[in-house]
């Protein structure tokens, strides 16, 4: 049996979920980016929390951003497509992770693109097996 990890079972499985919105995603930030966005895999704080039982960790919660962007251009235009996208990925979170605060809007530089974004703190619990 191939070993699990966050990598695959946690932050994987969150961007898979997120396939069928029309939004490019991302594991990390990259340099330059194609807006709409949905970047994945941000570690948030505190990032893991360990759960022990008799000394061992049983499981932990792993706690993630996810950071919806859209370009910033005229602002009702932009907040309105934002809020559209952060509703999207609402509803495609998998059941087990929960959801957080949603920030308020900011207007990020990422590469030559100014975009409109929002954080969305969400968390799930994790198990590694071998």
């Amino acid at each position: 049996m191939t070993a699990s990890s966050i990598a695959v079972n946690v932050r994987g499985a969150l961007k898979t979920a997120m396939a069928g919105i029309a939004a490019n995603k991302y594991d990390y930030v990259p340099p330059t980016v194609i807006p709409p966005i949905i970047v994945t895999g941000v570690p948030n704080e505190p990032y893991l929390e360990p759960e022990l039982l008799n000394k061992s960790i049983t499981k932990v919660k792993v706690n993630l951003v996810l950071t919806c962007g859209v370009t910033y251009g005229a602002n009702a235009t932009a907040l309105d497509q934002l809020e559209k996208l952060v509703l999207s990925v609402l509803a495609a979170i998998p059941s087990n992770y929960t959801v957080g605060a949603i920030s308020a809007p900011v207007i990020s530089s990422v590469g030559a693109s100014d975009l409109l974004t929002a954080n969305i703190d969400v968390s799930t619990y994790y198990t590694q097996t071998n």
